[in-house]
């Protein structure tokens, strides 16, 4: 360990992902830029999505990644209207196009209310949920493609941000395990055209802002990285009782930053 790290053992980072890496590529440029082998990350993004990121470096850290996965999360999104995709995003295959029907805030209202509160979701095919010790993905990308029981899901907050012609925005704040690109197939099947997401950003993972992340394009410089990271690492400690404070009922955070 070089001597700029002397004393580091482990610390929580918000880190704001851009669009293009995996979570795993920010958890090496972390690793790689702290020296330390035990990291993590609270919570997947795919490549096509940005956001909060929380990075766990060190033992005691990651002890604590799952206390931070179980937090509600909140999310912007864009819905393509009227295509439906295999991955249920922008990155699958085309499965079938419709017309979209003129659609009011009225009608869309009426529709994301069906959505709102507790109910069953089913994991996507391509997604990192096991079967027999494979993620489904792996099954989906060889055309076989595994059902697996719905789970229970909490969409506590849900609104329309933009309507478009082909295109709309909402935000969600959900339950762990909820699924952004499972409600956008959903919401297309409900409006009658199908629709897949384009975009999405985390703005909350449970009492944590992007707001207060490192920008994620900082990482690509392992120095300034080191840097940066150390300047803003929060202890395991504060971490431990931001979380107790929420456990404990803690009002939940505005949907606006």
């Amino acid at each position: 360990m070089s001597g700029a790290l002397q004393g580091f053992e482990a610390g929580v980072f918000l880190v704001d992902k851009p669009i293009g890496p995996t979570s795993f590529r920010i958890v090496q440029q972390v690793r790689r830029a702290l020296q330390i082998k035990k990291v993590g990350h609270s919570g997947t993004l795919d490549p096509f999505a940005s956001g909060l990121l929380i990075i766990c470096a060190g033992r005691p850290a990651t002890r604590m990644i799952s206390r931070l996965m179980g937090g509600d999360k909140v999310y912007e999104a864009t819905l393509r209207l009227g295509v439906e995709t295999d991955t249920l995003d922008l990155e699958g295959r085309v499965l079938a196009e419709y017309q979209v029907p003129r659609l009011d805030v009225t009608m869309v209202e009426a529709c994301l209310e069906h959505f709102r509160g507790e109910q069953l979701q089913a994991p996507p095919a391509f997604s990192a949920v096991k079967h027999e010790g494979r993620p489904l993905y792996q099954y989906a990308r060889q055309g076989v493609v595994i059902e697996k029981a719905s789970r229970p899901v909490v969409i506590s907050e849900l609104i329309c941000t933009h309507l478009g012609e082909e295109t709309m925005g909402i935000r969600v704040r959900c339950s762990k395990g909820t699924y952004i690109r499972t409600l956008a197939a959903d919401i297309g099947k409900a409006l009658g055209c199908g629709a897949h997401l384009i975009a999405l950003r985390r703005l909350h993972n449970g009492p944590f802002s992007v707001g207060n992340a490192v920008n994620g394009s900082v990482l690509d410089d392992s120095n300034a990285a080191r840097a940066v990271l150390l300047s803003q690492c929060i202890s395991v400690e504060e971490v431990d009782s931001i979380l107790r404070q929420g456990e404990f009922g803690e009002e939940p955070l505005p949907l606006d930053q």
